[in-house]
């Protein structure tokens, strides 16, 4: 299996597994409730099932004590809570509440942000920063996604399919690649 196929195929494993944790434990309380054994059971797919399960039950106690097993609303809080970095925290507070606090900066935004010639920061957080500025923040919870999807199935980091791009015209990388094929190709 290549690489971009094991990745849509975590993804899909994840996504199925989250759902069936969402319906089984609705709230922080029924997570601790559950014997540590049930829910290794049920992630055991995903991975290092043990330390995501203890992991899962300190957010949940956490949530409990410090926010009455409500999920914190503001950046702040979502950091204070175990395990959770700022990649976490916008993701939830994004997709989940709908609170822009950020954009989501993944490897797929590192390579295609760095091609479309938008940054030239290796780092998540230094990029974020300069996304924030360039991105209307308005599209902050969407755009961290457009990139992502955009790099997993046009913009791939061995084969990118610049002949399939939306955004080729922008792409100093893409023209650099046409204007080299239509130089090798010219009589």
């Amino acid at each position: 299996m290549r690489r971009s196929s094991l990745s849509k195929h975590r993804d899909t494993t994840i996504n199925k597994i989250t759902l069936k944790l969402f319906r089984r434990y609705p709230t922080p309380a029924d997570y601790l409730a559950a014997a540590p054994e049930e829910i290794e059971q049920d992630i055991h797919k995903s991975g290092f099932f043990r330390q995501k399960t203890k992991s899962i039950r300190a957010v949940c106690e956490h949530l409990i004590e410090r926010f009455n097993g409500v999920t914190p609303t503001t950046m702040a809080e979502m950091l204070t809570l175990p395990g959770i970095g700022r990649k976490t925290a916008i993701v939830v507070l994004g997709d989940g509440m709908g609170i822009a606090e950020g954009i989501t900066i993944d490897v797929h935004n590192l390579r295609v942000t760095a091609r479309l010639g938008l940054s030239t920061q290796k780092l998540a957080d230094k990029m974020e920063k300069e996304m924030l500025e360039l991105v209307d923040k308005r599209h902050w919870l969407k755009w961290g996604q457009w990139i992502t999807w955009h790099g997993r199935r046009v913009c791939n980091a061995k084969r990118p399919k610049c002949n399939e791009c939306l955004l080729i015209d922008l792409c100093p990388i893409g023209q650099s690649l046409i204007v080299n094929l239509n130089n090798g190709f010219d009589d």
